[in-house]
């Protein structure tokens, strides 16, 4: 089963937390669809919006371990709806 989220990630401290953050995100591209960054406050607070497409155990999987870091915020939003995807990383 199949569907697709929205993950929104906060990173108090992106100096701090964003070599592990990458790391995740890298371990999981697979389910990655896009991905948008914007720093505020100076620098100091990054503001990260995951488009991912996947199974609920996947998505869950990647949200959990991101949830794991220290000064990082995650909320995930599932659609509710399953569909067949096809993979986003080879050429159609």
């Amino acid at each position: 089963m199949t569907r697709a989220a929205v993950i929104s990630v906060i990173l108090e401290d992106p100096h701090e937390a964003q070599g592990a953050f990458n790391q995740i995100v890298s371990d999981h591209n697979h389910l990655l669809w896009g991905r948008m960054g914007i720093p505020v406050d100076g620098g100091r607070t990054a503001l990260i919006s995951l488009t991912v497409v996947g199974s609920p155990d996947e998505i869950n999987s990647l949200t959990g371990r991101l949830g794991t870091l220290s000064n990082v915020s995650v909320k995930t939003a599932i659609a509710a709806r399953a569909f067949e995807a096809s993979d986003p990383h080879k050429a159609t």
